[in-house]
């Protein structure tokens, strides 16, 4: 296998992710842990794939290729850990990161939007911000930046990541491998952003309407 290949691959686990679970075994979970983590922790990483790369191993693991419980403790570990390292990265950096300009490992937009966000919002942002691609890198960094303390920040980063992990890989597994999925996943991988976001911004939109009218 040759670089490129491999790095199609990472990019692309998602759609490689049947081969790579029968190629490698047991290590595909050392693999899915490795991703799920280093796509949270790092804001130079948001085009790792997330949302899409739980769905399809809800559903290798339907078809047998995994263990449903395991994936959803072991991600659920990776996305939780991985966001309190970017916290802690975060806060560790502080303001020195408005300073920052766009380059190759830095989008500045969408850390202004997340900040925005953030300020507005508060706390609910790392629930919501989990099922926002691109969003969901930055939340838990903006949060470390605007020095949140940490146990409330560990409180929501928790909530957050086993809705995200533990829904996707549960909607993966359930109805993943029906034909009509197969055949339209452009719609499913925006779906499977939406649906189980829905609890999340369900609570989000009681807590704007809350902060409005009280």
């Amino acid at each position: 296998m040759n670089l490129s290949s491999l790095v199609d691959i990472v990019l692309h686990l998602d759609k490689h992710l049947e081969i790579v679970a029968a190629t490698w075994g047991i290590w595909i979970y050392a693999i899915l842990f490795v991703v799920i983590f280093v796509e949270t922790a790092f804001v130079v990483m948001p085009f790792l794939p997330g949302d899409s790369l739980l769905f399809v191993a809800g559903t290798v693991a339907a078809i047998g290729g995994m263990s449903l419980p395991t994936l959803m403790i072991l991600l659920s570990i990776a996305a939780i850990t991985g966001d309190a390292l970017n916290y802690s990265i975060g806060r560790w950096i502080g303001p020195k990161v408005f300073s920052w300009e766009t380059s190759r490992w830095f989008n500045k937009d969408a850390f202004n939007k997340t900040n925005a966000f953030y300020e507005k919002h508060g706390p609910i942002t790392i629930v919501v911000g989990r099922f926002m691609p691109f969003i969901r890198t930055f939340t838990p960094f903006v949060a470390g930046v605007a020095q949140m303390s940490y146990p409330k920040f560990a409180l929501y980063n928790i909530i957050g990541g086993l809705l995200w992990v533990c829904g996707l890989t549960a909607l993966g597994f359930l109805v993943g491998n029906q034909p009509w999925v197969k055949a339209h996943f452009t719609l499913v991988a925006l779906a499977m952003i939406i649906i189980p976001g829905l609890p999340a911004a369900w609570v989000f939109i009681k807590h704007v309407m809350k902060s409005r009218f009280y």
